[in-house]
């Protein structure tokens, strides 16, 4: 009933439980005072010799104990809370870390919904548990134990009779948790596959209108919704009938208890004071269990959600290297010697790879789709370590170099860089704080954005989430901008004049060739002829380096899968401009 492994995760929640459970013993020992007055006042009544000034008494006395309940309930409020804090807290930013850790390879473990779930309605979850379960857990052993003793000064086989009866609480709860267990890791499951499915529809909405699918994924979607419906109906079908279990063995067992106090008051073994505790008391026998178990089913989903969170915490990182370096490390070539790289074990993406990127020089990797251009790139910003080989960095080996110094000194610049919402100028601060303003008019500039800026009031013009105020080519051209202004020496351009209008495209071209002449720029790209001025190519196919050379050494052969590819490409632009395909 106790996670053991969630509990020594936060040790510094203990100290908070732990007082918790004792201001609830207080409350219990303050009720009793507030019942041994309630029945000291019908004795005296039964008898005839309730005076006022008694009932006076026994009336401030209740105020003075309700004021004191009233105040230790603010503070078991407030100590629930501060036990779960630090839970909160702690799996957070574990999460984040890993994050960092893992990169963008993330999603080899887990899918990005499912992390969003995970790290704010599973991690709230916990919550309940600690600031709820936990001290009601320690509170229903103590309590019994403490009325026990109690009522057994009173008459010890009433008491007996109310201890035999309480663990019948804990065993059906014992009972329905081992149910409960594969019932809510079901539960957990079809919500987050649920959540999959709508973060995705959600982001891919423009494409399923476009070729008409919204239908199909309606109903897809429906499916799913409908499965985790009958989850959730399947676990409060088990909470109501568990519920009405703890009733039964609540209500059962405090009966059982009166019962036998009544036939002990009929017998002359119990005074009238003494009946009238056993009545008043025997419900809280069973009543902090009663709470237990409607603490019980919240924190179980916290605990099923809390399962996930430490796989994915407990995920080995890929090794980071411990070594910091500076600038001048990366005013040298880079060396790839020998590299293999496989995401599951067995298809090798990257399949014995050398090759030689110059400082200073425009070095192009370019191949169809999947043969494993970009995964280069990911290795060498250090995303992915687990790759077999070596890379030379001038003398130093790169695995041994730390992910954020490689993140520091190389610039990554993809097909899709997300544009955060925010002023112009914060996205060039966010590339390099220390830039003023002058150089960000002269990178804007050079982007051919400035005119565009302007116009829409300067660098405190609002850029929209996502950049939806801007076009394609306005997206690209501010992603590129932002590389520009971060001062670093290795420049990786992965697809990044993708999906954008002919005239964005020729500018970053441009731009890109012009960095080449003082910076180490790679460029990663399927379109040969953005790479005709890069002065080696690396053509990938399978993994596997088939050709390198300058363009015009590739194109010199009588066949080659470069040779090929440039031909088709240049049939099919010549085509496009035929027909009127660029302005």
């Amino acid at each position: 009933m106790i996670n053991k492994k969630l509990v020594g995760a936060v040790p510094e929640s203990k100290a908070f439980i732990y007082k918790n459970v004792l201001l609830q013993w207080l409350m219990l020992v303050l009720n009793v005072l507030f019942m041994s007055g309630i029945a000291w006042l019908i004795q005296l009544a039964y008898f005839k010799n309730l005076k006022t000034s008694q009932v006076i008494l026994v009336g401030v006395s209740s105020v003075i104990l309700i004021l004191i309940r009233y105040i230790l309930t603010q503070l078991i409020t407030f100590l629930g809370f501060q036990a779960a804090r630090p839970v909160k807290f702690y799996f957070r930013e574990k999460i984040y870390k890993q994050l960092d850790l893992l990169g963008p390879s993330y999603t080899r473990w887990i899918n990005t919904s499912e992390l969003v779930q995970l790290s704010t309605e599973g991690i709230d979850q916990l919550e309940s548990y600690f600031s709820g379960y936990l001290p009601q857990l320690f509170y229903s052993l103590i309590a019994p134990l403490t009325l026990f003793i109690i009522i057994s000064f009173i008459n010890i086989q009433t008491a007996l009779v109310l201890l035999i009866c309480t663990p019948l609480m804990p065993l059906s709860i014992a009972a329905v948790q081992t149910l409960a267990k594969k019932l809510f890791a079901k539960y957990w499951g079809e919500y987050v596959e649920l959540g999959d499915s709508f973060l995705e529809n959600l982001q891919g909405l423009t494409t399923l209108k476009i070729y008409q699918s919204d239908a199909y994924k309606h109903h897809e979607m429906n499916l799913q919704a409908e499965r985790f419906r009958k989850a959730t109906m399947r676990v409060l079908v088990m909470q109501l009938n568990s519920v009405t279990i703890m009733d039964v063995i609540a209500f059962g067992g405090a009966a059982a208890g009166m019962i036998m106090g009544i036939t002990q008051f009929s017998k002359g073994h119990l005074s009238i004071f003494g009946i009238m505790m056993i009545i008043l008391l025997a419900a809280d026998f069973f009543i902090p269990m009663r709470r237990l178990g409607s603490f019980f089913h919240i924190a179980m989903n916290g605990v099923a959600a809390s399962r996930k969170i430490f796989d994915f915490i407990e995920i080995d990182p890929p090794h980071d290297g411990n070594l910091k370096i500076e600038t001048h490390a990366f005013q040298s070539n880079i060396e790839f010697n020998d590299l293999s790289f496989s995401y599951d074990g067995e298809k090798q993406v990257l399949d014995h790879i050398t090759m030689t990127i110059q400082q200073n020089k425009l070095t192009a990797i370019v191949g169809v789709s999947g043969s494993g251009k970009s995964t280069l790139a990911s290795i060498l910003t250090g995303y992915l370590r687990d790759y077999k080989g070596s890379i030379l960095i001038g003398d130093l080996l790169h695995r041994e170099i730390e992910r954020k110094s490689l993140m520091t000194h190389i610039t990554y610049v993809g097909s899709n860089s997300y544009i955060f919402s925010g002023t112009l100028k914060e996205h060039l601060e966010m590339a390099n704080p220390q830039v003023n303003e002058d150089d960000m008019w002269q990178i804007l500039e050079k982007v051919k954005l400035s005119e565009f800026v302007k116009s829409k009031g300067g660098l405190d013009f609002n850029v929209s989430e996502s950049g939806a105020n801007l076009s394609g080519g306005q997206k690209q051209r501010l992603a590129i901008a932002e590389a520009l202004i971060k001062p670093t020496q290795v420049y990786i351009f992965d697809e990044a004049t993708s999906n954008i209008d002919v005239e964005s495209e020729r500018l970053i071209m441009n731009l890109i060739n012009e960095l080449s002449h003082y910076k180490t720029v790679i460029l990663i790209t399927h379109h040969l002829l953005n790479v005709v001025d890069a002065d080696i190519i690396y053509y990938i196919q399978n993994g596997k380096i088939v050709e390198e050379g300058s363009h015009n050494e590739l194109i010199k052969g009588k066949t080659g899968e470069y040779k090929s590819q440039w031909q088709r490409q240049s049939e099919l632009e010549n085509i496009r401009q035929h027909e009127g395909g660029y302005p």
